[in-house]
């Protein structure tokens, strides 16, 4: 036992209380817990399982898990199997984000931190991760910070930024619909991120903010913005909500009947939302950012049959998509570097493309260099009630197909000053 070891210094007595206040059931040794950590692989999934958001961050556990089946399958990362490793970040608070992060870094003594959907999660975990050096992959949180002004050089994004979204969407709004938008916003870093986006949009357009509401996460009644919303005669209501805060607004739209007079939009939607809804309100226009159903597209429907295999027969969802991208890219970044020191893989991932069983879409999807940004398939189009006698998930419609590196901003105008260990 060397004194660099957890427990290093620690009598047998010791060991076991530190192991108790650290939450270890059992610890037989010091020896086998340095074994297992280097026999394994560990990546650390810090992501929200309670809350509004409970079930996006479900899914991105699904598709993680299958990624590291598979990979294990395959011989594992760098011939050594892979351990999932997964906390509950909760929805909206950063606080235990970190410090779950905190007990996955240097209790757990993972080589990769994967997190978060809430977006100032996320940049939270990517600042801890940066302090403490381990490479962190971002699956779902959208707030152009992290790839933006706040960007580090060991943490990639795969989801979208906001911008990205609200440029892929805007123009088939303002061509179709009109000028005059009303806002119903999240009230943290991803709302905040969209409207922004989308009201650069309109400034560009010539058109008018009519107004806005920003409303708490967890929001259940949100009649009062509507009624607000409806009272200024827009063109479109654009809905800047996510998980069960969207099922519920939605909801209440079409019950006050606003899709009679007015259009419904926004940026972001995701499967999870459409199918908890009744078929009325599967409505409005939106930018999935993976779809399910892409015929004709390598890949994806084996993609979709192991999923089903393993989700009681659901399709795979972007979140879905995300957690797998997430995990595989975790394997790809080892793989280039033929290590896992967390500045090497960093570097070998500069420009790294996703091959076409692991991207499963069109076009090519790359981390783009100098800002980590992952630049996939944009997926424009509207919410359908699923065709007469077609799969009841089908709930979506593409119009329009947008390369990610089309609707992102060039690395000058996202204020990414990428700053590497020397």
């Amino acid at each position: 036992m060397t004194n660099g070891s957890l427990f290093g210094r620690l009598d047998r007595r010791s060991l076991l209380k530190a192991a108790a206040a650290a939450g270890i059931a059992q610890v037989a040794s010091p020896f086998i817990l340095s074994a297992r950590a280097d026999e394994t692989v560990k990546i650390g999934l810090d992501n929200p399982l309670t809350g509004t958001y409970a079930a996006l961050g479900k899914n991105e556990q699904i598709g993680a898990q299958l990624a590291v089946d598979q990979i294990n399958a395959q011989g594992g990362i760098l011939g050594r199997q892979v351990e999932l490793l997964v906390e509950d970040s909760t929805s909206g608070d950063a606080a235990t984000a970190v410090q779950k992060a905190t007990k996955l870094v240097e209790r757990d003594k993972v080589n990769f931190l994967l997190g978060n959907i809430n977006s100032a999660l996320a940049q939270a975990m990517a600042n801890y991760a940066n302090e403490k050096g381990v490479l962190h992959i971002v699956p779902g949180g959208h707030v152009d910070t992290v790839t933006g002004t706040q960007c580090h050089w060991n943490v990639f994004r795969v989801c979208n930024t906001t911008r990205m979204e609200t440029n892929s969407v805007s123009k088939l709004l303002l061509s179709s619909y009109g000028k005059k938008w009303y806002f119903i916003t999240t009230d943290y870093a991803f709302g905040h991120g969209l409207q922004a986006g989308f009201e650069a949009s309109l400034n560009a357009a010539g058109g008018t903010k009519l107004g806005g509401d920003l409303t708490p996460l967890s929001t259940t009644d949100f009649s009062a913005n509507l009624i607000k919303a409806q009272s200024t005669s827009p063109d479109a209501i654009v809905l800047l909500l996510a998980g069960d805060d969207m099922i519920n607004c939605l909801k209440q739209a079409v019950q006050f009947g606003l899709n009679q007079k007015t259009h419904i939009a926004g940026a972001q939607q995701e499967l999870e939302v459409l199918m908890g809804l009744p078929p009325e309100a599967l409505i409005g226009d939106w930018v999935f950012e993976w779809y399910w159903n892409q015929p004709g597209v390598p890949h994806v429907e084996q993609f979709v049959a192991d999923i089903r295999k393993v989700s009681g027969g659901k399709v795979p969802t972007a979140r879905t998509w995300f957690g797998y991208a997430s995990v595989q890219t975790c394997k790809l970044a080892a793989e280039a570097a033929k290590s896992l020191e967390t500045v090497k893989m960093a570097k070998a991932m500069q420009g790294l493309e996703l091959p076409p069983e692991i991207a499963l879409m069109p076009n090519k999807a790359y981390y783009r260099e100098g800002d980590n940004q992952l630049m996939p398939t944009l997926f424009v189009g509207s919410a359908q009630q699923a065709p007469s006698g077609g799969d009841p998930a089908d709930l979506f419609k593409v119009s329009q197909l947008v390369k990610g590196d089309e609707a992102a901003l060039p690395i000058a105008d996202t204020g990414c000053k990428m700053t590497w260990p020397s």
